[in-house]
């Protein structure tokens, strides 16, 4: 049964309160579920990619063209699915709670582990620059 407009409305507004509130359980909260799932679609994508180099075998030791492209394209479909949920589960993990807006925190309070590659070489070119002019 879905929940009315108001309750939406209430239920957005108990979950921006628990944020300001305890950021830290709010996060745990937050977070625990997508993990979860990421970790099962690494798990099932792993297994995937195992399948398809056996099917790829299987094919190739019998000589059945159609069956050695078909697990070619389960080992793909697995490597794929098997990075994608690798890399956002590293996002996932961010030891800083997620902005309630959704919006991503600037790069400044962002974790050295967790700030990309520009945002380093930006802050480098920053500080650079700044000693430089002193």
């Amino acid at each position: 049964m879905p929940l009315s407009e108001e309750e939406q409305r209430l239920l957005e507004q108990m979950e921006h309160a628990l944020a300001t509130e305890d950021p830290k359980f709010a996060s745990a909260l937050r977070g625990s579920n997508l993990r979860a799932r990421l970790r099962r679609t690494a798990i099932v994508s792993a297994l995937a990619f195992v399948a398809g180099v056996a099917v790829l075998m299987f094919g190739v030791v019998l000589e059945l063209t159609v069956v050695g492209v078909v697990g070619f394209c389960m080992m793909l479909a697995g490597a794929y699915f098997f990075a994608t949920s690798w890399r956002q589960g590293g996002e996932v993990g961010a030891d800083e709670p997620a902005e309630p807006s959704g919006q991503q925190p600037r790069a400044s309070a962002r974790s050295p582990r967790q700030s990309s590659f520009m945002d380093r070489m930006e802050e480098r070119w920053r500080r650079r620059r700044d000693e430089g002019g002193n």
